[in-house]
């Protein structure tokens, strides 16, 4: 098994740095008031397709040979993943073949058909999600673009925390969300290497704690179907991300729903930008363990901002 180091994530970043946009860094005054730390808030909610995960896919595609992209990429994915790979296929005269769940949010759905994508449907589980993908990889010929569990697509994620660390000075943690990995490994692979004094630690749902109970055990576990509405985060990791994150990260805690709704509405009210549940999950974090951040500098990967608005979890009673 390859595993990427800090230099593959600069490489990636060197090659995607033209495309991608250079997001920004926000902070909160009332945010730190309430959790008596620090917090960078890294927007990728403003990245195109309104989240990280362009950054991963773009590095896939430009990575790939004449004859790959000739048959065209192909994934599975609830959301963001498969807006990202549809755009960053369509901006180099890529097919994109895209297997979604049923219960992926609208919004979603929609943007991937936009972007000129060919969308198949399938049941939300992670090995309905498999077989379908493989039986359009087997039709088409396309190249799989996994959407985290790809040594590509790690290094892409990587850039983000690459390009946090350019923005803000003598950070103590950088805090990410955790559902297949790609972005927590991708940082890790970079921060442990190029700024080994920082500390590394993922934020998962307590709905769907696979990646807390593989860091705890050493062992690999799945989640099946888990019912959290971070549904960004309802993947199991995959073997490539989780050998990165067992020997990199620090440390990963969980989190209830009802934290992450508050914080996903503490986000909104006092920032007065739009994220997505899974981006508010590190903030969750804070939240409800304050002690353990009192007076630490925090960085935190907004990871995205695709919501649907019919459904949001904090409308009033």
């Amino acid at each position: 098994m390859l595993l990427p180091t800090s230099r593959d994530v600069i490489k990636a970043y060197d090659l995607i740095k033209p495309i991608v946009h250079c997001t920004p860094v926000l902070s909160s005054q009332a945010i730190n008031q309430i959790t008596g730390a620090d917090v960078y808030f890294k927007c990728e909610n403003f990245q195109k397709v309104g989240a990280f995960k362009y950054r991963g896919a773009t590095n896939a595609v430009l990575s790939l040979t004449d004859e790959q992209k000739k048959n065209g990429v192909a994934t599975h994915s609830s959301g963001n993943h498969a807006a990202a790979l549809a755009l960053a296929a369509a901006n180099n005269g890529v097919m994109a073949y895209i297997v979604m769940p049923k219960n992926a949010p609208e919004i979603k759905k929609v943007a991937v058909a936009g972007y000129g994508a060919e969308i198949t449907f399938c049941e939300p589980t992670l090995e309905a999600r498999e077989q379908t993908l493989n039986a359009v990889i087997a039709k088409t010929g396309a190249t799989l673009v996994h959407p985290y569990n790809q040594f590509e697509v790690i290094c892409g994620q990587g850039t983000s925390s690459l390009e946090l660390m350019q923005q803000v000075n003598s950070l103590d943690i950088v805090m990410t969300p955790v559902g297949g990995g790609g972005l927590l490994s991708g940082s890790a692979t970079y921060l442990s290497e190029e700024f080994p004094e920082v500390k590394i630690i993922a934020a998962e749902p307590a709905m769907a704690s696979d990646a807390y109970q593989s860091f705890k055990s050493g062992e690999f576990h799945s989640v099946v179907n888990p019912n959290t509405i971070a549904d960004g985060l309802r993947t199991s990791l995959g073997d490539l991300t989780f050998e990165i994150i067992k020997s990199k990260v620090h440390e990963i805690y969980t989190v209830s729903e009802q934290s992450i709704v508050a914080a996903m509405r503490l986000i909104w009210e006092r920032m007065k930008i739009i994220v997505e549940p899974s981006s508010a999950v590190p903030l969750a974090v804070l939240l409800e363990n304050k002690a353990a951040f009192k007076h630490q500098k925090v960085g935190i990967i907004l990871t995205g901002g695709n919501v649907d608005l019919e459904k949001l979890p904090f409308s009033s009673k």
